[in-house]
């Protein structure tokens, strides 16, 4: 399930494409199946043991093109061990709302990222995120958890400060909101409540098959109720 648009975000061969918190590695996953460079980068050793573990299943299957190259690094997000223009494409992906700095985290990606380079951020949107917060403190209190809920002014406004030129933006996963939403409402470790699971299987069958019918209905909620929103920004040429 990709949270990228990568129509505005375009990889292929000869693409350096960072993945910061790349948790399980969707997005890293296709950065390669596109024939770009990716660096999967996590703080989590072992959620990136089973990214590298995937990497090389594809290898493995040929779904990676001839010269695409895929690694894993274990980092801190606030001091990336990468040098000064590293990066012809980075994607945030569902992690400044994890970090208490964001503004240190967003001129790491600034700095790694090449002149000209090409970033995609995407965090939770303000009006699902406020509603799950509302129905069960334990969503976003627990270690490691969400600590901040951005707005899109917000989001845009601090990408600016640190030196990017923002582009457009657009709302994906319409269909998830109300997921949590529920989750929410019975309690967010309640994986077994019957609606919370008859919504997942919902969303498992969506994700597999793409019917026309819930594409058709994601399309039309994204803007309203889209669980995440994804800004485009680029790092000016010197």
């Amino acid at each position: 399930m990709l949270t990228v648009d990568f129509r505005r975000l375009p990889v292929g061969p000869g693409h350096r494409v960072l993945d910061l918190g790349c948790g399980g590695g969707r997005h890293a996953f296709e950065v390669l199946r596109r024939g770009g460079d990716v660096v999967a980068f996590d703080q989590d050793a072992a959620e990136l043991e089973g990214v590298a573990n995937m990497f090389a299943a594809m290898e493995k299957a040929g779904e990676v093109p001839s010269g695409a190259t895929a690694q894993t690094v274990v980092g801190d997000a606030l001091d990336m061990p990468f040098p000064d223009d590293d990066f012809d494409r980075v994607i945030a992906a569902e992690v400044l709302e994890h970090i208490p700095d964001d503004m240190t985290a967003m001129r790491e990606i600034v700095r790694v990222l090449k002149p000209g380079g090409l970033l995609a951020v995407t965090v939770p949107s303000f009006l699902p995120e406020r509603i799950c917060w509302a129905l069960d403190e334990d969503y976003h209190t627990v270690p490691g958890g969400h600590v901040r809920i951005y707005t899109l002014a917000e989001l845009k406004a601090k990408l600016k400060a640190c030196g990017l030129r923002v582009g457009p933006h657009h709302y994906a996963h319409g269909l998830h909101a109300p997921y949590w939403w529920i989750k929410c409402a019975v309690g967010v470790k309640n994986d077994d409540h019957p609606l919370a699971k008859a919504y997942h299987k919902l969303l498992v069958w969506d994700i597999m098959k793409r019917p026309a019918v819930t594409r058709v209905a994601e399309a039309l909620l994204n803007p309203l109720i889209g669980k995440s929103v994804v800004v485009y920004a680029r790092k000016p040429e010197r």
